[in-house]
């Protein structure tokens, strides 16, 4: 009885060891977080959560840390996130060709009612559950299968960014672009931060509300065409 009582109590930790690992647990998970994130983020994110739970994996192994200052860290991801917004919108996309107005948001535009939904899902489903799902769950999980060297580290950022563009091609090319240079933004900004997702949330939050109220207020054309007319 003893023996049986000390193998029922090494089970939740060899299922935790299973799930941090790369065997067929680990995999499987792994796998079922992807498929979330190409679906609904905010699954994808509460799975997350719960495999950190069962997999007893620190929650800063996922960005999920005090930071060193909860106010320069907001004054920062707001100056980020306008400042990649401006250079995308005013610089990078057009460089690439893609539309000064984004089809796929035409019917916001003083449409108060969906700005007020969006303005919710993109601090909560967009801001947290990404960052959370693509740079703190995902850097956790390529780096543990690749390592922490500089290489290694360099290709966490790429296959993370070429994951997180892909899952925007409903939005077209433009939109891919779009997801791929901010991703590649928010990963380097994730990596330079020492791995603390509370910047990143805030940078990804100021980027997206600043997206929302160009559309809503006509002024997406405006600064497409700023520098190069």
């Amino acid at each position: 009885m003893p023996a049986t009582g000390e193998a029922r109590a090494a089970l939740p930790e060899k299922i935790a060891q299973s799930l941090r690992g790369f065997g067929p647990a680990g995999i499987v998970a792994f796998v079922a977080i992807a498929a979330a994130s190409a679906v609904f983020v905010p699954l994808a994110a509460a799975l997350v959560l719960v495999w950190t739970w069962i997999s007893r994996t620190p929650l800063r192994n996922i960005g999920l840390v005090r930071p060193v200052s909860w106010l320069n860290g907001l004054a920062i991801g707001i100056v980020l996130g306008l400042a990649e917004k401006f250079l995308m919108k005013a610089i990078l996309l057009p460089l690439l060709g893609a539309p000064a107005v984004n089809p796929m948001f035409g019917d916001l535009a003083n449409n108060p009612r969906r700005a007020i939904f969006l303005v919710f899902y993109m601090l909560v489903g967009a801001a947290f559950c990404k960052e959370l799902a693509f740079r703190g769950y995902m850097f956790e999980r390529l780096g543990k299968l690749l390592g922490t060297s500089l290489f290694a580290q360099i290709a966490v950022v790429i296959l993370s960014t070429a994951f997180f563009g892909a899952l925007h091609h409903q939005q077209g090319i433009s939109g891919i672009e779009n997801a791929s240079i901010g991703g590649l933004f928010a990963a380097v900004v994730y990596l330079i931060n020492r791995k603390r997702l509370w910047t990143v949330i805030v940078m990804h939050a100021a980027f997206d509300l600043s997206s929302l109220a160009l559309i809503y207020f006509h002024l997406e054309a405006l600064i497409a065409h700023s520098i190069f007319k």
